[in-house]
């Protein structure tokens, strides 16, 4: 997985779940605890995303990721470049498929 993929999907992710944690972000995208936790300092350098403690919580080491303003856009940016790639892909499997089929159609059935 590409780094801008996988820091979109923990965006996804942390999005839609804010109190999600590092282990569930790992499971849900097979990945690593530690790599699901350079993963998430990286955005906060970045400035995309941001970590709050839970001031409620029993557990003090619990925290609530949140998206920036600019990990938003950075978000909606990345959402697009990775549609548009998935789209060229989609397009590319497409055509292979059509000529595989042409191919198929074309050879004499010697299988049975």
């Amino acid at each position: 997985m590409r780094p801008s993929e996988t820091h979109l999907r923990v965006m996804r992710l942390v999005e839609a779940q804010p109190d999600i944690s590092q282990r569930q972000i790992a499971r849900q995208l097979g990945l690593s605890v530690g790599r699901a936790n350079y993963c998430l300092q990286a955005l906060i350098v970045k400035g995309w995303l941001k970590m709050e403690n839970f001031h409620r919580s029993e557990n003090k080491a619990r925290y609530a990721y949140l998206l920036t303003p600019a990990g938003m856009a950075a978000k909606t940016r990345l959402t697009a470049h990775f549609l548009k790639r998935k789209l060229l892909e989609y397009e590319e499997l497409k055509s292979e498929i059509s000529e595989l089929k042409s191919e198929l159609s074309s050879m004499p059935d010697n299988c049975g």
